[in-house]
């Protein structure tokens, strides 16, 4: 039996190492739980919310990867996090480029994934993986 997300287990204390859990961000799925009128500049916002993770990864020492629907135009680059995208941008594409990176992961289990999404949560915990609400992971890293 499965969790659900509200008793996922909870992010670390700011400022605590998590080392041993790696993150896979729904990007777009964070960006969304703040209705700040972010659909008028998707790029703005994808850039803010990389710009979030970056301070957050970089005082935690979190692995975070994003993951979008289609590569950022103009590209995002990080020297912190790791930006990614799906192959083909479509509705869930991210998704499934969550589920994929899973999938050919050695050690799922160290994976936590964020995202308020019922069913890539469903394939996540199903891969091994752990879920973290999105509007609670954009909580912690906006305190930090």
């Amino acid at each position: 039996m499965r969790a659900s997300l509200a008793a996922a287990e909870p992010a670390a204390p700011r400022g605590r190492r998590l080392l041993s859990v790696r993150w896979l961000v729904d990007g777009m799925n964070v960006i969304g739980t703040r209705p700040d009128a972010w659909w008028r500049d998707r790029h703005a916002a994808m850039v803010r919310l990389v710009d979030m993770l970056e301070r957050w990864a970089a005082e935690s020492g979190a692995d975070v990867t994003v993951v979008f629907e289609q590569p950022p135009s103009p590209p995002i680059r990080s020297t912190v996090i790791e930006v990614a995208h799906a192959p083909r941008p479509r509705r869930d594409s991210a998704d499934d480029e969550i589920v994929r990176l899973l999938v050919a992961d050695a050690e799922p289990g160290a994976i936590r994934v964020v995202t308020s999404d019922f069913w890539l949560a469903d394939r996540a915990y199903a891969a091994g993986a752990s879920v973290e609400p999105a509007a609670a992971f954009r909580a912690l890293i906006e305190d930090s």
